[in-house]
């Protein structure tokens, strides 16, 4: 074979000593070490000069990741997923049944061993769930809301079948979430709402998966119910950002996902994953905290988008060439908006009350 050969297709690459004996086309699976652990299922196919494969997270969702390259020289096999910047490497045994590796993603390691498997022990990948009515108006059947856990990092909004759910989120995180707001078209706030953080699983009680306006009915009607939570609308004149298209215009990829689909927004550490997003739910997404005033969507776009936003934060700066840029240069860099200055009427949430949540 000659190994100059390279396939253009974006997931194949071409296997420097390749031969049947490396096959590792199949089903491979095995748990992620990471929190409770994760259940996770490679898939590799064949291709020209090499393979094709799509990992998949089952405990967290059914949809899989098209892996970008993999490789397999000698007994060592890696793969990556640059859209989600992980990468793994592992150590095929020698009677190729399994690979004994590690995943690395927002640069933690952790263990994955992985065991090839016939389709009679494979683990189920879960199908797509219903959605739920569009027109549907959820409410809460059942919610379990407990103290967080003070080590845990970050925070999580996130929608599994019926199921909304919240790690170490403050009442002042719900109330931004619920009604799409920025800190700063918060007030009358009791301290505790910014301190005392909570875990929180509610069943919606209508059939099928919320989307994200769904999930944000379903978190207000929660705050009134188990926080007692009354407030006013005022409007005010804020400092704001005015999102608009830059002078070259948008480079943005229009999503394949369906309105009824769940809309992803989630990151951390200057890394931004937005998926199936209308540039309201991106304004929206900014305002809730990651930048430090209300953003007004003033683009005049109307589709849905995926794309993913990296920058180097404030308290990372750093000279290295190649880093990425900060924030608002990135966001018109990579995308071609532009977050402007400006001042403009809003909303704000006036609390008038709220009370630590109810029993379970």
């Amino acid at each position: 074979m000659n190994n100059k050969l390279m396939c253009a297709i974006a997931t194949t690459v071409l296997l420097a000593g390749w031969s049947q004996a490396q096959d590792i086309a199949g089903t491979w699976q095995g748990t992620l070490q990471r929190g409770k652990g994760v259940r996770t299922v490679l898939r590799v196919s064949k291709a020209d000069r090499g393979w094709n494969a799509v990992l998949y997270n089952i405990d967290q969702g059914w949809e899989g990741t098209a892996v970008t390259s993999i490789t397999l020289q000698g007994q060592i096999l890696r793969f990556s997923i640059a859209a989600i910047e992980v990468s793994y490497t592992g150590t095929l045994s020698a009677d190729g049944a399994t690979i004994a590796g590690s995943e690395v993603q927002d640069k933690e390691q952790h263990a994955l061993n992985l065991v090839r498997v016939t389709p009679d022990s494979a683990w189920a990948i879960p199908g797509p769930p219903k959605p739920m009515a569009a027109d549907a108006d959820p409410g809460v059947e059942v919610a379990t809301i407990k103290p967080s856990n003070p080590d845990t990092p970050g925070e999580l909004f996130t929608i599994r079948g019926r199921h909304i759910a919240t790690i170490n989120t403050d009442v002042n995180d719900l109330i931004k979430f619920a009604y799409g707001l920025h800190p700063k078209q918060i007030e009358g706030e009791p301290a505790w709402l910014l301190t005392d953080k909570f875990d929180i699983d509610g069943v919606s009680d209508i059939d099928g998966e919320p989307n994200n306006a769904q999930m944000q009915v379903m978190m207000r009607k929660l705050l009134a119910d188990r926080f007692k939570l009354t407030f006013h609308h005022e409007k005010k004149e804020l400092a704001v950002y005015a999102l608009t298209v830059a002078k070259n215009g948008p480079k943005l990829t229009k999503t394949a996902r369906t309105p009824t689909d769940a809309t992803d927004f989630y990151g951390s550490h200057g890394q931004l994953t937005v998926r199936n997003a209308t540039m309201q739910d991106f304004a929206t997404g900014l305002s809730r905290g990651i930048v430090d005033r209300p953003v007004v969507d003033q683009t005049g776009l109307r589709d849905r988008y995926d794309f993913l936003l990296k920058w180097t934060s404030e308290d990372h700066q750093v000279s290295n060439e190649g880093s990425p840029p900060g924030f608002f240069t990135a966001v018109q860099d990579e995308l071609g908006l532009k977050l402007e200055s400006t001042k403009a009427l809003v909303d704000v949430v006036v609390i008038d009350h709220v009370e630590p949540p109810s029993a379970n």
